[in-house]
């Protein structure tokens, strides 16, 4: 609880509380509370074990390295799964200690060891990872060696999942790499106004001589574009603020012109869609994997809209990104398109809808989508090892619902709205999947928790709410690893304050017990 080392038992002051709460105690060794804390680790890990086991369908998995203060690498694989209730569920499997190289084959010997040792080796349905060539040569040696063995569902073809938030970091940095100079000024603002108490205090007073309200400064990370959009956001908001204290301060030389404030304010509106998107991207309450399509196509009618308009600054910013756009857009898996036609606000017709629009009539990228499709539904209706819970509580806990308020509004939705499920259909799927596409679909403004449809839909659909259950459990992002990282860094930052401190009062030797541990 404390984060206290194993000999705290044999500090002097301890044992001399111990003796006078009672004279006849047993004390413990060191040794002794260390095989405590094991055991009880691996009492939890065989209770972790034991919801593995209970849960039907595949499991989905994310992992991710992160190299701490020190330069020590580890590595976190953490799996998600949809239970027999139909409540998305993740665990930490293992966050451990990964030594150099971190190369491909290293790395998937690491993930197929943990598998092996959680007994998951068989139950795989996909990995997300951060777009990076080592983590593509892991997932494809991965792949290869599960298929050696006949254990994934179309032969590892909806195995490998890229961070979707990583791939619109990617899309973004390359749009504002020395786009405008404008929002270098926009940090040294920042940084101006939280240099001293002074400025702090000189600068609220502004903001509350123009009355802009109490929001607070965002100060961003280069390398982090929400941060910066987070920045542009405040600044905006504290525009009157920043130019009466330009005023008042012949020191502050940063305030930008007029025209540079509209710049601003256009890059934010601009940027806003792939904020959305990266913040419904990093949910972790709820299924994320049908959210994915409608939100990429939404930054692509973004992009394609601000090419066509004649703003000159805001189209070399838009051409750089349209050119990684359509270099990750054909890697932009069909799985989480196929997850999209399992939500009853969208299926099949959403997805000709958008291949239409972007490729016409009747291509070939849409009969490529329709093929894989097919085969993954084929694929599970043959399967018996696949089955869903025979459970038959229809649930009523609608606080996962997710949240993509942000198609509510969007003029690139209002043709899709207006069509009906009729108006398409998918010919050459049968059954089960047939009758799904055949029902009208939901109005996609309705707040649908998608995992209780299909709770309430899966004796109707077996096959295909079983398909729902593997793809729905997909997350598009690492968020979770990413906070692990943050924390990582933030215990070690204070176990480096706790030492100095220690030090100062002479405790040295005792602190080189508590790192050992």
């Amino acid at each position: 609880m404390h984060d206290l080392p194993f000999n705290f038992v044999d500090y002097e002051g301890i044992t001399r509380l111990f003796i006078y709460l009672n004279k006849d105690v047993q004390l413990v060794t060191r040794n002794t509370a260390k095989a405590d804390i094991i055991n009880r680790y691996k009492k939890e890990k065989e209770i972790v074990k034991s919801l593995l086991d209970d849960a039907p369908g595949r499991i989905s998995f994310t992992s991710d390295l992160w190299t701490s203060l020190t330069t020590d690498g580890y590595m976190c694989l953490t799996c998600h799964f949809i239970d027999n209730n139909w409540t998305l569920q993740k665990r930490v499997l293992s966050y451990t200690f990964m030594p150099p190289p971190h190369s491909g084959l290293a790395l998937s010997t690491k993930i197929h060891n943990l598998l092996c040792e959680w007994g998951l080796e068989g139950r795989v349905f996909s990995i997300t990872l951060d777009n990076a060539y080592t983590n593509d040569l892991s997932v494809d040696t991965l792949r290869d060696e599960l298929n050696l063995k006949d254990l994934h569902v179309c032969k590892g073809d909806h195995f490998h999942m890229r961070c979707c938030a990583h791939i619109l970091n990617l899309i973004v940095q390359e749009g504002m790499k020395g786009v405008d100079p404008s929002i270098v000024k926009i940090r040294e603002s920042v940084k101006y106004v939280k240099g001293s108490q002074a400025r702090k205090q000189k600068f609220l007073e502004c903001v509350s001589l123009v009355s802009s309200g109490n929001k607070g400064l965002s100060q961003d990370v280069s390398t982090r574009w929400n941060s910066t959009y987070l920045i542009l956001q405040s600044d905006i908001h504290h525009r009157r603020a920043f130019q009466h204290l330009d005023l008042i301060d012949s020191n502050y030389k940063y305030c930008p012109s007029k025209v540079e404030w509209e710049k601003r304010e256009q890059f934010c509106s601009f940027l806003k869609v792939f904020y959305d998107s990266t913040l419904m991207f990093s949910g972790t309450n709820y299924p994320t994997a049908n959210l994915y399509f409608p939100a990429v196509y939404l930054c692509y009618i973004e992009l394609k809209k601000q090419i066509e308009r004649d703003n000159e600054h805001l189209k070399v910013m838009t051409s750089k990104m349209w050119l990684k756009f359509e270099k990750y857009w054909s890697e932009f898996c069909a799985t989480l398109a196929i997850a999209c036609v399992l939500d009853p606000r969208y299926k099949m017709t959403f997805i000709n809808f958008v291949y239409t629009k972007i490729y016409g009539e009747c291509s070939l990228e849409f009969h490529r989508f329709n093929t894989k499709l097919q085969s993954l539904f084929n694929a599970y209706k043959s399967s018996h090892s696949l089955q869903p819970s025979s459970s038959n509580a229809l649930g009523n806990d609608l606080n996962n619902v997710r949240n993509d308020d942000t198609f509510d509004t969007m003029e690139a939705f209002k043709e899709f709205d207006e069509m009906s499920s009729n108006e398409f259909r998918c010919n050459s799927l049968k059954c089960q999947f047939e009758l799904y596409l055949d029902e009208p679909k939901m109005p996609r403004h309705v707040k649908l928790d998608i995992l209780d449809f299909w709770k309430s839909n899966q004796f109707r659909y077996p096959n295909l709410a079983s398909m729902a259950r593997d793809i729905l459990s997909i997350p598009v992002s690492l968020s979770l690893q990413k906070l692990l990282s943050v924390l990582g860094d933030v215990y070690l930052t204070n176990i480096n304050l706790l030492l100095s401190r220690r030090m100062q009062k002479q405790l040295f030797a005792c602190e080189i017990g508590y790192v050992q541990d």
